[in-house]
């Protein structure tokens, strides 16, 4: 018996990385996950994993940015296992990143899709949620970002979405805890996705930099987030809400001159 044994799950933006993991684990762990991705092909081999080690799994092609796509994903959901535990808003539209920038970078567009697409979406996805949810008295878990949670020289847009992750977080759990609904925001650093792997191949120098920025002897992947997502869906959880839990290995716990003043000690010691 798994830790979501009977449970019905959504996870958006199931096919890759963080959402992929995520939707595997909670396969593994007994529940029913409907995947919701713009991504098709990739939810289906997520899909094809998830039957093949004998779990149970949907998908239903998704675009986040439409309402009437996330409203349908939700109606699918419930139409197809009669009911609605976990939703894992886990979605956002990675390829703004390349327009993001600071004020003067980033065009107001870029502003707009961002917003439709990394915090619009989770609003959305709550609000047609919630009634089953409070039936159920399931979980809401938000893949927020640390970018939410401290300045940085770009990624403005980015940054803004997820900052307003986590106070819909903390506000969906304020009115609806008492009636049973704990919804909970992960904020990751740093994680091994293909997106960055990809990045450290041509930058080496960027993988470095946050090796030495982390507290842990090693960087983070997403099965190490979705391993917190899936515990913070089960009942285990239940005695959290409206927390905001960095899964960032110890980058934002230190003082920001941590690396280079160890850098600076260990050339004294050559």
């Amino acid at each position: 018996m798994g830790i979501l044994s009977d449970k019905v799950a959504i996870v958006t933006g199931g096919a890759s990385g963080i959402g992929r993991a995520t939707a595997l684990k909670m396969a593994a762990e007994g529940a029913s996950v409907v995947i919701g991705d713009i991504n098709s092909e990739g939810s289906d081999t997520v899909v094809d994993a998830i039957s093949g080690a004998g779990g149970i799994a949907s998908s239903v092609p998704t675009d986040v940015s439409r309402p009437d796509q996330v409203e349908h994903l939700i109606r699918e959901a419930v139409s197809r296992y009669g009911k609605l535990h976990v939703l894992c808003n886990n979605a956002a539209d990675l390829s703004l990143l390349q327009y993001d920038g600071d004020f003067l970078q980033t065009d107001i567009d870029t502003w707009d899709r961002t917003y439709a697409a990394d915090l619009r979406s989770v609003m959305v996805a709550c609000k047609y949620a919630l009634p089953h949810l409070l039936e159920s008295g399931g979980a809401i878990v938000n893949v927020s970002s640390v970018d939410g949670i401290s300045g940085d020289n770009t990624r403005f847009a980015y940054a803004a979405a997820k900052a307003g992750i986590n106070i819909l977080t903390q506000c969906t759990a304020t009115t609806y805890g008492q009636q049973g609904v704990c919804c909970n925001a992960v904020l990751p650093g740093l994680v091994l996705s293909p997106g960055a792997l990809e990045t450290f191949s041509r930058e080496p120098e960027i993988k470095a930099a946050f090796e030495d920025n982390v507290l842990t002897p090693h960087l983070g992947t997403p099965e190490e987030v979705a391993a917190v997502i899936v515990f913070l869906a089960s009942e285990a959880a239940s005695y959290i809400n409206g927390q905001l839990i960095q899964v960032d290995g110890g980058l934002l716990s230190h003082v920001p001159h941590l690396a280079q003043v160890g850098h600076h000690f260990a050339k004294l010691g050559e």
